[in-house]
């Protein structure tokens, strides 16, 4: 599983940054699709796209910085 590729696809506009391993993994996105977005509605964006593998166990635990590009630039 590529989880830069599959949140790519999910966020084409976005800027991602991955670090880590599979299950000790930190990804930064940066997308103007979470302007108007609280954090914890951003996780709930990314973690919907990421669902079927939490649920199949390929993927365990991840670490998630959103920001908008505004909060980037500032």
């Amino acid at each position: 599983m590529d989880i830069m590729q599959l949140l790519k696809s999910q966020f084409p506009d976005a800027e991602i940054t991955f670090d880590g391993e599979d299950c000790n993994s930190k990804v930064l996105i940066v997308s103007k699709q979470f302007e108007g977005l609280s954090t914890l509605n951003r996780h709930k964006l990314i973690m919907s796209s990421l669902k079927e593998h939490f649920q199949s166990g390929e993927l365990h635990a991840l670490s998630l910085v959103t920001k908008s590009p505004e909060e980037i630039n500032k």
